[in-house]
Order: C-alpha cells, then structure tokens, then sequence
C-alpha cells in the first residue's frame, strides 16, 4: 500500500507539473473557495478528534495545536490567497548563457518531486504544506497524529476536491496512516524526493535516524530574548511578554529570557511575566528581582518547555548573551532589545540562528508573517533552507541546453572557443 501510494504520487506529479501555472493557480482558487464553503463541515470532524477517546488526556499545548476555530480557518484562507497572488516560477530561468552561436545553456527552476510531510496535532499544517506543494508543482504524501485522524481525513480530501475541479490528479496530495506506513516511506528514495518532519524533538529526531531520504527541519525550537543595558523598558517588557504568551505551544515562542545586569528595568520585565501567568525559572540574580521567581535548575536552560514556563538569567553583556544563545540555544530565533544600534548591529551579525531580531518578538518568525503565504516547517540547518520554509524551499533547478547538432570534440586548443555570454532573462 504504502509503495502504491509512492509511485501514484510519483506519477501524479509529474502530470501535474505538466499542466501548467494556470491549472495550479486553479487549483488554489477552488482550496480558498471550499475552505470557506466547507467550514462547518471542517469544524465538525474536527470535533471528533476533540471528543475521542483519550483527547481529554492529551498535554494541553498538544490539545490547542489539535484545535481548529474559525480563525484558524480565516487565516489558512488568507495564506492560499498569498499563494493565488504569487508568481509561479516553474520554468523560469535564473542563469540564460550562450556558450557559443547557437548552443544556450539555462538554469531553470522546477519542483523538488514528491514530498513526505510527517507532522504532529497540527491539522491546520495540511493546507499550509499542501498549498503550497500544489502551488509549487510537487505531490505530497501527508502523515499526520493518529489524535487529528478525522481533522486530517477531511482536510486532505478538500485539497483532492480542488485539484480534481481544476482537471488535475488527485493523487498529487494523499493522506497517509499508520506508523508501519511512515517506516516504509521513509525508505523510499527511489519515489520521495524530501521529508520534512514538523512536531517534536523527538520525533524529528526519529525521522533523521530511520530516514534514506535527505531530512529538512528542526528538532527543538529554544528561542531567547536578549534585554540589553541600552533597552526601552517599556519596550522590554512588550517584547518580551508576547515572545513568551501570544502562543506558547508553537516553536517560536520565547523559552528564556536573558537580562543585561546593568539594565535597569529588569524588575519590571519578570513581574510582567509572572503577572502574565508565566512560572520564570530564574538564577540568584533573577530571583531576588520578584518573590514569585522559581529557582532555576541547570536543565531548565535549553529546555523548549511548550507552555507558561520561561527560564531566566542575567547576563555580563552582549558578549556572554550570544554564548549562552549559542550554547543553549537551537539556531532557531533569537531577538535584542536594545535602543543602541551598535549593539543591534553585533547581534543581529554574530547570532547564529535562521531568524534574528531587534526590537521584535519572537513570535514573528513564520512563513505568513513572513510573507511566505504558509510555511512547510522551519529548518536551521545550511544546507537548501534555512528559516521559515515557504515555496521558494520547495523548488530545485535543472540545466537545459538547446543546441544545433553542437559537439564536444569541436572545443579545444586550436578549435573553436566558448563565448560565454550571459543573456537577458527575460
């Protein structure tokens, strides 16, 4: 079954590609109208996966990723509208070079293949990868947690809908389930071309290990806000606030919080924390700041906790705030608040992260704030991508070649030479 699902995927998407930017462009029209049109229905079998047996068991930022709400919907709507309003860049050239009269070489974008898309609680992440693999020409192969087994069923099926309307394959997205088909994909690199694991540590880790295909992701998302000397206070406290309790369950929130000991607010900052429910593991320092501060235990630095709980240290200055980040931290995000430039400046250059800031929560490191219209996941390694991986980490590029009977043998001391004239692109 699982090898079928492979191959149809394989096949599929390259007729899908075939068709053209129209037809995907299509295709995502039809998704923003059904995602509308079908909300009730959405919301209803997410509901099931709500009121299952075991859910009520379920890790409470587990059970808030498992949740769907009308604005949660709202919001998946809007990033397909992004992907509407994009350029399709399947084909388009990024290098033209004449290597001689009437021998042209380009570089031209095309669609990775076919993806395998492993993800936790996360219902919603079926339309975000999955507009973006149809708007990118790829097929996707989504497995998701057995707890969103109906949310995921009924999601994915509504991408079918909107590729079948267009005239296109339905088999270019498919859901898989069960743990024995993910062992078995993750074998096939003959028919899947990249995975990209979204959910925990663990798991994420559990994929790099067990995988023949080329893994893209992250396994932990530890992110700091960094308050120096020369920080608004007021501004401090903002930042960090949001960074920690806009959305704990997500990989982007702020898990420690570090303070210039010479900052002079740094009082106000973990009192606004404590009174926004946040339980703030803090060293000697931090602790003698607020009565309400839990000691820290070593552990606790270079834990992604998930939920109200935010670490806590003060810090000599800049040079010690980026060795803690880079000892403790996942290259993940990383933001300074700070009024002095030069400051900004050092951190923003020597923090070795996918996402630094200054001056802005954490919280803004996702491929729809980005700009992105949705995100596939967020990788920190170096290789292909790197941040919030939206439709430009789902393209490769091949070499096209147009010639006129044109031979090897012709070139050479002697014979003729290569011009090597870059070209318009357009």
């Amino acid at each position: 079954m699982s090898r079928d699902q492979a191959r149809s995927a394989r096949e599929a998407q390259r007729a899908y590609v075939a068709e053209g930017a129209e037809t995907r462009t299509e295709v995502l029209r039809n998704l923003e109208r059904l995602l509308g049109e079908r909300e009730d229905d959405l919301l209803a079998a997410n509901q099931r996966d709500l009121t299952a047996p075991g859910a009520d068991d379920l890790p409470g930022p587990i059970r808030k990723r498992l949740a769907l709400s009308p604005s949660k919907l709202e919001t998946l709507r809007e990033g397909v509208n992004v992907l509407i309003d994009a350029a399709d860049p399947v084909g388009r050239p990024l290098i033209r070079r004449e290597l001689d009269d009437r021998l042209v070489l380009e570089q031209v974008r095309v669609p990775i293949g076919v993806l395998l898309i492993v993800f936790e609680s996360r219902p919603d992440a079926v339309i975000q990868i999955g507009s973006l693999a149809l708007r990118t020409g790829n097929a996707v192969l989504m497995k998701g947690g057995s707890e969103a087994l109906h949310s995921n069923r009924a999601l994915t099926d509504l991408l079918r809908e909107a590729v079948v309307k267009a005239g296109g394959p339905a088999d270019v997205v498919q859901n898989v389930e069960g743990r024995e088909a993910v062992a078995d994909l993750l074998a096939m690199d003959e028919h899947i071309d990249l995975v990209v694991p979204r959910g925990s540590a663990d798991l994420v880790r559990a994929i790099k290990a067990a995988s023949r295909i080329p893994v893209l992701g992250h396994a932990d998302g530890i992110c700091h806000v960094y308050v120096d000397a020369a920080a608004d206070p007021g501004m401090a406290v903002r930042v960090a606030v949001d960074s920690k309790t806009d959305y704990v369950a997500v990989c982007n929130a702020a898990e420690t919080l570090l303070l210039h000991r010479d900052f002079p607010a740094g009082r106000a900052v973990v009192q606004a924390l404590l009174d926004a429910g946040v339980d703030v593991r803090g060293d000697e320092a931090v602790a003698a700041m607020a009565p309400g501060v839990t000691a820290a235990r070593p552990s606790d630095f270079g834990q992604e906790f998930g939920e109200l709980t935010m670490a806590a240290r003060v810090v000599d200055g800049l040079d010690d705030a980026i060795d803690h980040i880079h000892a403790y931290g996942s290259a993940h995000t990383d933001t300074v608040v700070t009024e002095d430039a030069e400051v900004a400046r050092l951190f923003l250059e020597t923090v070795d992260s996918s996402s630094v800031f200054w001056n802005a929560s954490t919280r803004f490191a996702d491929g729809f704030r980005y700009g992105l219209g949705a995100e596939v996941g967020i990788a920190t390694g170096r290789v292909h991508a790197r941040g919030p991986m939206g439709a430009e980490g789902l393209y490769t590029t091949k070499w096209l070649l147009r010639g006129d009977g044109h031979v090897a043998g012709d070139y050479g001391p002697g014979k003729r030479s290569y011009t090597h004239r870059d070209l318009a692109l357009d």
